[in-house]
């Protein structure tokens, strides 16, 4: 159910489009006496505050709403034109569909006004041909467009908390959290878990391909682990006295601070390479003493909770990056490590360019719902010219309305939309042979129930929806032309007809939506990453003066750019039954891993000359069920093959001397994968079954 402040919404949203389409349709239609000029001051409105749902504040919409004027009136005018011949008007549909169903690459508000364009094409594409009225239609179009940007303006919803001010107050809490006295550890947990994108209204996810929203996404990420980490320090007392690591915390704390108020007012830029330096020192200080005499070595434990505290600093070093870069465009500094921000120093237009070429394949998901749309809309064209259906719009309207990503989802939204369109055009029958041929009675009627039909439609459901918009049409027509009640007869048909063509679609055209791809990118980004670990303990074990080299991360960094991707296709469409799936803590364990093989080679501290072999043992069975762990997860993703194993690593610290920095490094990951789990598992209902021991795991203390 809608909550208070989602009706609050849905019911302006009703007001304003029931006002708009009012304050066009009346003086047009009784005062100027031009019927076409009205019809099209009417459907705009409804097409594009009703039928599109462009996310965002009213101003944000107004600004949508101003640019999509031109590109309408160009599409009503191509739709005029093709209308002479039905083969011309499919054509026409087929490469109008895919364009604009396409343009979802470009965020959430191009995919939200798309529908609404693809309306004004549809309407002006049927008989009758009357190229003599193409001047009324544009005209009518563009007072219906203006007059719903003149309601949103005066009745607009209030603001959303944008993404920069999500972040701005997620790091105002690590500050907190890195400062003595500190957060509780579920606070900051909590604070991560509202920068999870589904967790962000659709309007304020940063989903564009510019570097700016790239370098918000990415913050988000590195945010939430640094919160994370913050949450698991907190949760372990410190051994003894450390000014080392009080004073790294306060540079932490601090630039977490100014990041924060970066973000709010894009001044006060945060102190460049600060942290970087403050890090170094840390760390070389800490090889000093970790390779001093014996008796002067620091202990285990505060080496432990060192290699903690620098793994965080990692993090908000990230965060500065980003941040660096979503205000200014272009980092100030160079970004290391440069493959994590690759799009840093490539201009928008190549970002944009790599974004159109990379979904131009079957593989994209966007490339698919654009490719379905397209034929199906054409088909239904065809359809509807071939039989000369009355009316026959209403058949791509239904295609347009009813389809989904998903088979599942259409045969859903179609069995519900079949149900309403019966009942509505029973009452809609009634009415009319009621009313017969009374004008002023649809007139007083029209206005009153377009405000309840678009505020009930939304609250109560699909079904209620399409049985209130068939009296909406019955009104609306009733005042244009004579009509029967043989116009809910040829409504019903044509939502039938247009219903079926839009299931079959989803049924014979990658019916699984989205859900499959996001599935195997994020499965294969934790499979190639995951192998990255055995090759960096392996690394961080070979004592002093022996060669050390970096694991290889580019594949990772490829597989991260798909994932990526994926998901933010996968955000573009009404949630699943994976709501829980924590798809956000994937990417961030990949970034884990990809950051832990980029510096813990150079500058991890190194086991001593004769580090025992029960640790390295330690080290590499742990690294071993690390990735049998993450293959394991993987396999549940893709629905592969897997036995059910137990999580094996050992139930205490490793033994000593040991490289502190991989022993902390992969009991984080250990974490990670736990929680990410944790996410796939479905919460335990009344009549669910027990968890078997074998389906118990335990991560590594940390």
């Amino acid at each position: 159910m809608p909550t208070g402040q989602e009706r609050a919404t849905i019911v302006r949203r009703a007001v304003r489009v029931a006002v708009a389409a009012s304050a066009g349709f009346y003086p047009l239609l009784y005062g100027a006496g031009l019927p076409v000029m009205a019809l099209y001051a009417l459907f705009a409105p409804i097409a594009v505050g009703l039928l599109s749902p462009v996310p965002g504040s009213g101003r944000q919409r107004v600004s949508v709403m101003l640019r999509a004027l031109p590109p309408a009136l160009v599409l009503a005018t191509l739709g005029t034109l093709l209308a002479v011949q039905t083969w011309a008007a499919v054509g026409g549909m087929l490469a109008v569909g895919f364009v604009l169903a396409f343009a979802a690459v470009g965020g959430l508000r191009p995919a939200g006004v798309a529908p609404g364009l693809q309306l004004f094409y549809i309407l002006a594409c049927f008989p009758p041909y009357a190229l003599g009225t193409l001047g009324q239609r544009l005209a009518g179009l563009t007072l219906g467009v203006l007059a719903l940007a003149a309601c949103e303006l005066l009745l607009p919803d209030p603001p959303a908390a944008s993404y920069p001010e999500r972040l701005a107050r997620a790091l105002g809490e690590a500050a907190r959290g890195a400062a003595p006295g500190g957060v509780p550890p579920e606070k900051l947990r909590e604070a991560g878990a509202r920068l999870r994108l589904a967790s962000v209204p659709p309007a304020e996810r940063p989903a564009g391909a510019g570097r700016t929203d790239r370098a918000l996404e990415q913050g988000g990420r590195a945010v939430r682990r640094l919160l994370d980490q913050l949450a698991t320090l907190a949760e372990t007392p410190p051994a003894g006295p450390d000014p080392a690591s009080a004073a790294l915390l306060d540079r932490v704390s601090e630039l977490c601070t100014t990041c924060a108020r970066f973000l709010r007012t894009g001044t006060g830029p945060p102190v460049a390479g600060a942290l970087e330096e403050a890090m170094r020192d840390f760390q070389a200080e800490r090889v000093r003493l970790a390779s001093g005499p014996p008796g002067e070595r620091p202990p285990v434990k505060v080496l432990r909770r060192q290699s903690q505290v620098l793994a965080l600093a990692e993090s908000a070093r990230m965060a500065e990056i980003t941040t660096d870069i979503a205000v200014h465009g272009r980092p100030t500094e160079p970004a290391v490590p440069r493959r994590l921000f690759w799009y840093a120093e490539l201009s928008t237009p190549r970002l944009w360019a790599r974004r159109v070429t990379g979904n131009v394949t079957f593989r994209s998901v966007l490339f698919q719902n654009a490719l379905r749309t397209a034929l199906g809309l054409a088909a239904a064209r065809a359809v509807a010219g071939s039989l000369d259906l009355s009316h026959g719009f209403w058949v791509l309207l239904a295609v347009l309305t009813l389809g989904r990503t998903t088979a599942g989802a259409t045969w859903r939204a179609v069995r519900l939309a079949v149900a309403g369109n019966a009942a509505g055009a029973l009452v809609a029958g009634a009415l009319l042979i009621g009313l017969g041929p009374h004008t002023d009675a649809y007139a007083a009627l029209l206005a009153p129930v377009m405000l309840v039909a678009f505020a009930l439609g939304p609250l109560l459901g699909i079904a209620y929806a399409q049985g209130l918009f068939t009296l909406v049409v019955a009104t609306a027509f009733a005042q244009i032309e004579p009509v029967t009640w043989r116009l809910s007869e040829a409504r019903m048909i044509d939502v039938v007809t247009g219903s079926v063509i839009g299931l079959l679609c989803g049924l014979l055209a990658w019916p699984a939506g989205a859900r499959r791809e996001v599935h195997r990118a994020m499965a294969e980004l934790l499979r190639v990453c995951a192998e990255l670990v055995p090759v960096t303990a392996q690394a961080l074990l070979t004592p002093a003066g022996g060669s050390r080299a970096a694991p290889q991360t580019l594949p990772g960094v490829h597989r991260l750019r798909l994932a990526e991707a994926a998901y933010a296709q996968y955000r573009t469409e009404a949630p699943g039954e994976d709501t829980r799936t924590d798809w956000h803590a994937m990417l961030i364990a990949a970034n884990h891993m990809l950051l832990g093989a980029h510096w813990l080679p150079r500058f991890g501290l190194r086991p001593e000359a004769g580090a025992s072999a029960p640790a390295a043992a330690w080290a590499r069975t742990t690294a071993e069920e690390l990735v049998a762990e993450t293959d394991r997860i993987a396999a549940e993703l893709t629905g592969a093959p897997a036995p059910v194993r137990r999580w094996t690593a050992p139930d205490g610290p490793p033994p000593t001397p040991l490289s502190v920095d991989l022993e902390v490094w992969m009991t984080s990951l250990a974490h990670q994968l736990t929680r990410i789990d944790s996410s796939l598992t479905p919460p335990p209902g009344p009549d669910a079954p027990p968890v078997t021991p074998s389906r118990r795991r335990t991560a590594p203390p940390g």
